[in-house]
Parts: C-alpha cells; sequence; structure tokens
C-alpha cells in the first residue's frame, strides 16, 4: 500500500497545475477548430434567417387570406399589414387581430416587411429586403418576396 501511495504523490515542493506551453497549444488547437467550424455555423445562422422571413410571410399570407373572407378585400398600401392587428374604424366587417398575439413582427434583421396592395405579382406583394435592408443585393443580403417560393 505505501509504494502505491508513493507512486501517485508529487514530489516535495512541486505544484499542480498546466505549463504556459500546454496552455498556448490548447488555444491554439481550439482556434484551429473554430476557424474551420466557425464560418459553417455562420451560414447556418444566416439561412435560419432567410426561412424564417419566408415562413412569416407565409403566415401574413394567411391572415391577409382571412382579412380578405371578412372584409371581401386586402388592406389597402396606406393600411398596411397593421390592418391585420387592429381595426382602422373603417372596416365594418374587420374581425381580427389575424395575427396571433395581436402583434406585427419585423423581419428576422428587425426591419419592418414592405407591404404593397395591390402587387405587381399578385393581389398584394410581401417582401423583405434581407440583412442590408436595401432593394437588390446578393446571398444574405438578397430580397425574400412573398411571390418567390
Amino acid at each position: 500500500m505505501r509504494l502505491l501511495r508513493r507512486r501517485f504523490e508529487r514530489p516535495a515542493g512541486g505544484e499542480a497545475g498546466f505549463t504556459l506551453v500546454e496552455i498556448l497549444v490548447v488555444i491554439t488547437i481550439i482556434g484551429l477548430i473554430m476557424s474551420l467550424v466557425g464560418p459553417r455555423v455562420l451560414n447556418y445562422l444566416s439561412e435560419s434567417k432567410v426561412k424564417a422571413a419566408k415562413i412569416q410571410m407565409q403566415s401574413f399570407s394567411s391572415a391577409l387570406d382571412l382579412f380578405n373572407l371578412d372584409t371581401g378585400r386586402y388592406p389597402a398600401t396606406g393600411e398596411g399589414l397593421t390592418a391585420l392587428i387592429q381595426s382602422t374604424g373603417t372596416i365594418p366587417a374587420w374581425n381580427g387581430p389575424y395575427l396571433k398575439g395581436g402583434v406585427l413582427p419585423n423581419d428576422p434583421w428587425g426591419k419592418p416587411y414592405v407591404y404593397r396592395s395591390p402587387g405587381e405579382h399578385g393581389a398584394y406583394d410581401i417582401l423583405s429586403y434581407g440583412s442590408d435592408g436595401q432593394e437588390g443585393g446578393t446571398g444574405t443580403a438578397a430580397d425574400i418576396a412573398s411571390w418567390a417560393r
């Protein structure tokens, strides 16, 4: 038993811990792993925001169809998507709110959606200008439109 105890004991004066070189090696390895994995994770995050915007637009489309069934028309451009959550007082058949929670969400980048009625591509158009918030663009800055499925 005494032999085992000596084998696992630290020499007198020695302290437990890691050396600076060991810590630097571990940090370097972690940095290399992050440089390989990081861009992929950021790409998935960008793609998920685009998918979230498309899902929100589908939700708006369903709410707009319900609005149309109740009132016989879609909200005008001036009324906007706000007509889905609060009555303007001029629509007698309004039976909303048509969006759950009674809140009009912004796009995943925190900017309001663009709504036009009548639209160029149908009864209405819903747009998100993407991550840059400006018309046009490529990649994550590309426009996301309700008519482009």
